[in-house]
């Protein structure tokens, strides 16, 4: 495993060591579909059939078969549950998705809207100005939003008027929940 032309191959303790470490990188570069690099890399050790080297079964290095097999077979949670490093936060007001009670809501102080959680996970945003006379809503409680102006009352659901005297409902605007944040985004 040198990079000399002409050298010999080494044997002891520090192939073995260093081949684990090279096996195991493998493991993680073959679920992205580098396999073949396993395979290469048993090509310059004599006393390593090919088989080995791609964890079919047996092999020198202990530990290095389970390794490549889990790597490949599950994809690690930072890949699939969590944003990449390089994503940027969304523009716009936001609240802490901790901060948003299941069947409530939270009325942003320095912007113009509530934003609720009807049921787990499904965050929504509404205007926080009421549609009948232009007050600001007061509260979000007992699955509505309501306005102290006049009594009105909207749902946490659709901003749909569950309680006159207001007649149309509060305007829905999107949301985008990003690294434990519900941020308004249009």
């Amino acid at each position: 495993m040198s990079d000399q032309p002409n050298a010999e191959p080494i044997s002891g303790p520090a192939v073995a060591s260093s081949r684990r470490t090279v096996l195991r990188a493998a493991g993680f570069l073959a679920a992205a579909g580098g396999a073949a690099v396993v395979t290469a890399c048993a090509a310059g050790d004599p006393s390593a059939a090919p088989s080995t080297a791609a964890g079919s079964g047996s092999s020198s290095a202990p530990g290095s078969t389970s390794a490549a097999s889990s790597a490949a077979s599950s994809p690690t949670s930072e890949t699939s549950d969590s944003p990449t490093k390089s994503a940027k936060a969304p523009s716009g007001p936001s609240v802490a998705a901790s901060k948003v009670p299941v069947g409530g809501g939270v009325i942003l102080n320095e912007a113009d809207y509530v934003v609720t959680q009807p049921t787990k996970g499904k965050y929504k945003a509404f205007t926080k100005i009421c549609t009948h006379q232009g007050c600001a809503v007061a509260e979000v409680a007992n699955g509505v939003i309501h306005c102290d102006c006049h009594g009105s009352e909207y749902s946490i659901k659709d901003g749909s008027v569950v309680r006159p005297p207001a007649s149309r409902p509060l305007a829905e605007h999107d949301v985008t929940v990003f690294d434990g944040k519900v941020f308004v985004t249009g």
